[in-house]
């Protein structure tokens, strides 16, 4: 049976799941057998499991560091947030519900179970189970049934190890704010604590350390220098998406309110010949795009009226006359067609709406969710290409004939006549090294060589190696039980 540990924050974006990949690296590094796991996260940047589910895109990171194939187990229940008061509740990887905020409180005894059997199976498989908690402890007034953070390390009897995030000042408020709201039992729990995100000479903290050590009897593990290259590996948080890169092609991404699966930009990113421009609310299209991406979208409706309300339907069809492409991925494929039908009110009321209307088609929701592994090829260049598909709807119409994917044996995708706009549902398509210097090809770009899959695990060796040398990794590992 393995021991287990959990890391909690002092805050949302404090660094927690960056730092239990690390943790997992490390130690698999030292020839442990290690499982990342999470009861609760929420996110709408998720990952197809291989055994057909879905959890968040953390939790399919660390599964990554720890050199194992990522399971639904690893993060038993996902909130991904539809609208600003409600959110889909994913159970180990399937959807149960679509609940308000208010309401969801009345489902967690029904998920409690389920994620402690869930962390049970994977203590069975491995030498050492590493828990991310969610947001902070020290939000006591949701203590209550809370199955995230305090109250998952209660059920499960779990010793915990407190981040800090000094990059965003008040670290030692952070701290000692959160031992003083903590109630004695929860307190007792923390074991040690560590500072995150330091940029300069961590010797110039040693007071502050010895203060929080003072104040909270909590033993310190160390100060974790900024780590420049966690812009390399996957974000979960929609707060992390930057625009990137000083290449001559320049990709437009909208930053839709619900944006969805945002990891389809990193390698992207990564490419010396390319920017991707990240354009906020309240922000015109850039006329000198290559290319305008439309991103995945947890709510396509809600995102479409969102993409409206910004005028950048009107910004996309000036980048069309201009000469300029348009691709949509998933979400931002449904909106380039002609119509969006909901008649069972899947999004909201029962209904349907215009699309942007720039591919002959049509989509029509319906309650199933598409949730598979694929591989296949891009049919114009004939290079392999792999990747996910995780929706709702069906998409069809004539521009369907233009499929410029094929995946598993069937076409996959819609073009206009032209060719300058173009949809599909698959997700991660670009982190196929070949695939991707094809397109960039086709926009002037030249690939710089990335292998973009060898990048990540060379990021994950370098976090891991920058933890072991800042990082008392033997107190940290000897925490857990």
């Amino acid at each position: 049976m393995a021991r287990v540990l959990m890391i909690q924050g002092t805050g949302s974006n404090v660094g927690k799941s960056l730092v239990v990949a690390g943790l997992c690296r490390a130690a698999r590094r030292r020839g442990l057998s290690v499982l990342p796991f999470k009861p609760q996260n929420m996110s709408n940047n998720a990952a197809v499991t291989a055994d057909g589910g879905e959890i968040g895109r953390a939790q399919a990171l660390q599964a990554r560091a720890c050199g194992v194939a990522a399971s639904v187990d690893m993060n038993p229940v996902l909130l991904k947030p539809e609208t600003e008061t409600g959110a889909q509740v994913i159970l180990q990887g399937r959807r149960i519900a679509t609940v308000r905020a208010r309401d969801y409180a009345a489902l967690k005894p029904r998920l409690l179970p389920a994620a402690l059997d869930s962390l049970a199976r994977l203590r069975a498989r491995a030498d050492l189970v590493l828990v991310e908690g969610a947001g902070s402890p020290a939000e006591v007034n949701l203590r209550a049934g809370d199955i995230a953070n305090m109250g998952f390390a209660e059920a499960a009897g779990l010793p915990v190890l407190l981040v800090g995030d000094i990059d965003r000042g008040g670290v030692i408020a952070q701290i000692v704010g959160s031992h003083a709201v903590l109630d004695a039992a929860d307190r007792a729990r923390i074991k040690g604590f560590l500072i995150n995100r330091f940029r300069g000479d961590p010797e110039l903290f040693s007071e502050g350390m010895s203060l929080i050590a003072e104040r909270t009897g909590w033993v310190p593990m160390g100060i974790l220098p900024w780590f420049a290259d966690a812009a390399r590996l996957p974000a979960e948080d929609a707060q992390d998406i930057r625009s990137s890169g000083a290449g001559a092609v320049k990709i437009a991404v909208p930053h839709l309110a619900r944006i969805a699966n945002f990891d389809d930009l990193d390698p992207l990113r990564l490419e010396p010949g390319v920017r991707v421009e990240i354009v906020p609310p309240g922000r015109a299209l850039p006329g000198d795009a290559a290319v305008i991406l439309l991103p995945g979208s947890k709510s396509t409706i809600g995102d479409l009226a969102f993409l409206r309300e910004q005028g950048w339907d009107i910004d996309i069809r000036a980048h069309l006359r201009r000469g300029g492409r348009v691709l949509g991925l998933c979400g931002g494929y449904q909106m380039l067609g002609r119509m969006i039908r909901d008649p069972e009110g899947i999004e909201g009321p029962p209904g349907s709406v215009e699309g942007l209307g720039l591919l002959d088609v049509e989509t029509v929701m319906s309650p199933d969710k598409t949730l598979r592994r694929v591989t296949g090829r891009h049919l114009a260049s004939g290079t392999p290409v792999a990747g996910y598909e995780i929706h709702i709807g069906e998409t069809r119409g004539p521009d369907c004939a233009r499929a410029w994917l094929e995946v598993e044996g069937r076409p996959e995708g819609a073009a206009d006549a032209r060719g300058q706009v173009q949809g599909c549902y698959l997700h991660g398509v670009f982190a196929s090294d070949a695939f991707r210097a094809a397109w960039l090809a086709g926009l002037g770009a030249h690939g710089g060589g990335l292998e973009f899959e060898p990048a990540v695990d060379e990021t994950l060796d370098a976090l891991a190696a920058h933890m072991e040398s800042h990082l008392d990794l033997d107190g940290i590992l000897a925490l857990a039980r």
